[in-house]
């Protein structure tokens, strides 16, 4: 299949690689712009370990066709905008193996923004397209209430 050339803002900075159209986007992030905070766990779209933000929405990126993302903002793991996320993940002892924790930490954001105080049965809600194979979730959901009350 013949390349295409797709222009995208990756975390605030334009960019424009060139890619067979049905790259996968994760594959793109890590092998093509050396990104490789995000995680492929399952490569079905099952696991969330690759989830990303685009134009806002969170997506599994082992699903998206990079010809997709043509035109559209993209944030990942490595957004500067995640840190009181990441801190309170550290804090809570979310974090173990670290397979999942850039998709948990981008998952908490979105549902953070949508939804600046949510309740526990939000926050498990929130988090459920994404799997966790070692803390027992109960320190992800202590981290992602945690911000929740340093929101204003």
């Amino acid at each position: 299949m013949p390349e295409t050339e797709v222009s995208f803002t990756v975390n605030g900075t334009p960019c424009t690689v060139t890619a067979p159209p049905m790259k996968r986007l994760l594959d793109v992030l890590r092998e093509d712009l050396s990104l490789t905070g995000t995680k492929e766990g399952c490569g079905e779209g099952e696991c969330g370990a690759c989830s990303v933000l685009l134009d806002g929405e969170l997506v599994n990126s082992c699903l998206v066709p990079v010809k997709q993302v043509d035109g559209f903002h993209i944030q990942t793991i490595e957004s500067t905008g995640l840190n009181i996320i990441q801190q309170a993940f550290a804090e809570a002892g979310a974090a173990q193996c670290g397979i999942c924790t850039p998709g948990m930490i981008m998952a908490s954001y979105a549902l953070l923004a949508r939804c600046p105080h949510p309740s526990p049965e939000e926050i498990r809600a929130g988090l459920a397209g994404n799997i966790c194979r070692c803390t027992g979730y109960q320190k992800i959901f202590d981290a992602v209430e945690a911000v929740s009350h340093r929101n204003p």
